[in-house]
């Protein structure tokens, strides 16, 4: 909650523990290649195949010890964390990118990313609703100030105009969100910034729910991936060991091939249209990126 004692019952999720040790020279994910490939809308380069790209490049730390990022969306990995919502949440909020008014106090920022399933692919539209406190850290409890909903766009990308929040009693900087994929359960949680003294006395704080923060003239600009337990079917692609992949069941996509915008294809007797131009890779069949095609 926001700096009151929880109510009776009421206590913190707690979520996976990660290996802080863990080796980040593994093979990138699928998630880290398709967005590679949504931003550039170009031929992925060989050499990004063997690096991993994640949205939170930003080491974050807590106490002097080193953080992985989180969710990094490895194949089967862990979805993002729940937290409380809070004694301040409100429905009906507007449907909107941006929180600011005309005139509206404090250090702009913009939060960016996208929302991923447990196979990491991208998800097109789930409805996050953002709410926060205003610069001096009241939240609006009559009015929807600095409180609004959207939902992901079909490369499951989202972006949001706010400010950065001010500091509650007892709490941290924070941005309160739920996700939630069509017909699927909320997720609420909360979204927290590197670098604050809060940090290390917030009982709330969680590490793996830290943005990734730089600096943008006067303003802030943050990244953060959401990561929903929601099953995916990946598709045909490499076997875990490097085997060879499951053969396509027929069609004219073939892995190898360079496709541009507007290319049509078939794919096991479905037709698909092309909507990013990209150099196909095994693993990126039509049915299995949704944000590179779409049934025609």
């Amino acid at each position: 909650m926001d700096g009151e004692t929880p109510t009776p019952g009421e206590t913190p999720t707690p979520g996976v523990t990660h290996d802080a040790a863990a080796p980040t020279s593994r093979r990138p994910s699928r998630k880290t290649v398709l967005k590679a490939a949504i931003a550039a809308s170009v031929a992925v380069p060989a050499t990004l195949m063997g690096v991993p790209a994640l949205a939170r490049t930003a080491t974050a730390t807590r106490g002097g010890a080193g953080l992985a990022p989180t969710p990094a969306c490895d194949d089967g990995d862990d979805p993002t964390p729940p937290q409380m919502e809070g004694p301040y949440f409100k429905p009906n909020s507007p449907r909107r990118t941006s929180l600011l008014e005309a005139g509206t106090p404090g250090t702009r920022l913009t939060v960016s990313g996208y929302v991923f399933g447990r196979a990491c692919l991208p998800v097109q539209g789930v409805l996050l609703d953002f709410w926060q406190a205003d610069v001096n850290g009241a939240y609006d409890n009559t009015g929807f100030r600095f409180r609004g909903h959207q939902f992901t766009d079909a490369q499951g990308a989202f972006r949001l105009t706010t400010i950065v929040p001010g500091l509650y009693p007892g709490r941290t900087r924070h941005i309160h969100v739920k996700a939630q994929a069509p017909g699927r359960p909320v997720l609420t949680t909360q979204l927290y910034f590197p670098g604050e003294p809060r940090n290390n006395t917030d009982s709330l704080f969680d590490p793996r729910l830290l943005m990734t923060v730089r600096d943008a003239g006067g303003a802030k600009e943050a990244a953060f991936d959401f990561v929903l337990d929601l099953a995916q079917d990946p598709g045909p692609g490499p076997s875990p060991t490097g085997g060879p992949t499951t053969p396509p069941p027929g069609g004219t996509w073939r892995a190898g091939a360079a496709y541009a915008a507007g290319d049509r294809v078939t794919y096991g007797a479905v037709a698909y249209v092309c909507l990013q131009s990209h150099l196909a890779q095994p693993g990126w069949e039509p049915p299995s990126v949704p944000a590179l095609w779409r049934a025609a």
